[in-house]
């Protein structure tokens, strides 16, 4: 499941996204999506707290994208959004605010 096409989805064939990067970003979210299940939290700040987590581990990522000449950039802030929002539905958690989920986001 880490290496599942519907997390950051239409990145895997774009030139401009290193494959190895892309991978990592999928493995980030695949962690998301067990951590939740195998916690369960019993609301949202729980939640939070394990997507902020997540979260800043993409932050992590950004020094990778930026020393293979690439970039968190709108697509990919768009895929890695996209694919929290599908994580968290998943797992019953369709009234998440996903400004929220990501907060610590610097890119």
């Amino acid at each position: 499941m880490a290496d599942d096409p519907v997390y950051l989805k239409g990145m895997e064939d774009d030139p401009a996204f290193p494959d190895h990067l892309v991978a990592k970003g999928r493995s980030i979210l695949h962690a998301l999506h067990e951590r939740i299940g195998s916690q369960r939290p019993a609301d949202l700040p729980e939640l939070y707290v394990l997507t902020h987590a997540a979260t800043e581990e993409f932050n992590a990522l950004q020094e990778e994208f930026w020393e293979a000449g690439s970039d968190i950039d709108t697509v990919i802030r768009e895929a890695i959004a996209l694919s929290f929002e599908r994580v968290m539905k998943a797992h019953g958690f369709a009234d998440a605010d996903l400004e929220e989920a990501l907060a610590p986001r610097d890119w």
